[in-house]
Parts: C-alpha cells; structure tokens; sequence
C-alpha cells in the first residue's frame, strides 16, 4: 500500500509578518495511522522541500503524545523536510492520497497546476482521496468531465466560517472556504465548531477541521480495504 500526503509551502499569512504552513497534527495523525497499518508513506507539496509548521501547531498547548512522537521520529522529521515537489508525481504510483490542511494551503493549493493534474488523475483512476481542515481548498480547483466545478453536487465538510471567526483569520484568508464551496454548489455540511465531523461521497472523504484528521484516515483505509474485498470476489 502506498500513500502519498500533500501539505503546504505557503509560509506567510497574507500580507502580515505573521508565519503559518501546515497544521503539524493534520499530518502527523495519517502519518502514522497510514504506517501502522503497513503502507509506504511519501510526503509531498508544491515546491518540495522543507514544509513550513503553523507555530500555533508545534506549541505546547497543541501538543499530543502523537506530535511529540513524530518530532523524536528522525525518518519523519527528515520526510518532512525533504518533501517531494507535487509536479514529480504520478497517480498510479500511489493507492490514495491524503490533503492536510493548515491556513498556509489557502494560498498555495486552489491555483496550483500540479496539484490539479495529481487530483483530476487520481479521481479519474476511481482512488480514494481524503481531505481535512483548509486542505479541501484544493478541490475548488478542479472540474469535472462536463467543465463544471468538481464539488458541484458533491457531499462535503472543510473548516467553516465560524470556527475561521473563533480563530480570528476571517480578515486575513484569501478566501472563505465554506462560501466558496457552497457558491460552487458543494452540499456542504458542518458540525459544531472544532469537533470531528467526516463526510464521504464515493472515493472522496473529507473532515471538518484538524481533530478530524483520525477519523478521515482510518475512513480511507476502511474504504480500500472495502475495495480491495470487492475486487476480489468479482475475481473469485
């Protein structure tokens, strides 16, 4: 089983001196959810190399006994330093793929033309594909076979507008992600602000916000596994 992550360059919240990137435990969680359960794990983002981490996300309040684990973790320190540019990858060579999230991918992932040819093909090859937090930004990028946009009709969650109020970054985002799907006609839905809340539609699972990254991980290998068993009673 291979895996590929995607997370952001983007380290600069707006015009702001303020730093931010990727939200450290969006990673790290299907980092080792995807580990553990034996699959090869790539760690990729637009420009490859280091990734940059919302400082908020590396801090004492946001620490886990997880994070603190990945930071001891010299293979995924160095795998997080070390990401693979998206425009070197393929589809095929990987079984799904997980986009983290962190405000960071508000500037880097809607636009990005790698990133739309990595989603378009891993959608046309029918592979699971798992989104969480600011990372389901990358899908108001793509479109379908009819030129319409992609979550048109679609069932899905992403950060919502009252938990980017609670964080104080309404202001600051280029965009507001929820009125953004919902304008591109996206069935959106959401729980209550920073608990976990999961939607799946086919292939495409995504979460609410950070703590949903668990859920969203273990749903993918619960699907493929799914797959996987499918497959093999059509061969039987």
């Amino acid at each position: 089983m291979k895996v590929l992550i995607v997370a952001t360059s983007h380290a600069q919240l707006g015009d702001s001196t303020r730093r931010t990137g990727l939200w450290l435990e969006e990673l790290v969680i299907p980092y080792y959810i995807f580990k553990e359960a034996g699959a090869v794990v790539t760690i990729a983002s637009p420009l490859g190399g280091a990734i940059p981490l919302d400082p908020k996300s590396e801090s004492i309040l946001a620490s886990t006994p997880t994070i603190r684990r990945f930071q001891k973790d010299l293979t995924s320190v160095s795998d997080l330093s070390h990401s693979i540019p998206l425009s070197e990858l393929k589809a095929e060579d990987f079984d799904m793929v997980f986009v983290a999230g962190g405000h960071g991918a508000m500037w880097d992932f809607r636009e990005n033309t790698a990133l739309k040819e990595l989603l378009g093909d891993f959608n046309r090859q029918h592979k699971i594909t798992g989104f969480v937090c600011h990372g389901v930004a990358a899908l108001l990028g793509l479109q379908d076979d009819r030129a319409e946009p992609f979550v048109k009709g679609r069932r899905l969650t992403a950060f919502s507008n009252s938990e980017e109020e609670v964080a104080g970054l309404t202001a600051v985002v280029p965009f507001s992600l929820e009125s953004e799907l919902v304008a591109a006609g996206a069935l959106y839905s959401k729980s209550t602000d920073y608990r976990t809340y999961t939607v799946t539609d086919g292939n495409l699972i995504c979460g609410q916000n950070s703590i949903s990254s668990q859920d969203v991980s273990k749903s993918m290998l619960a699907l493929l596994k799914n797959s996987h068993l499918q497959a093999s009673a059509v061969l039987h």
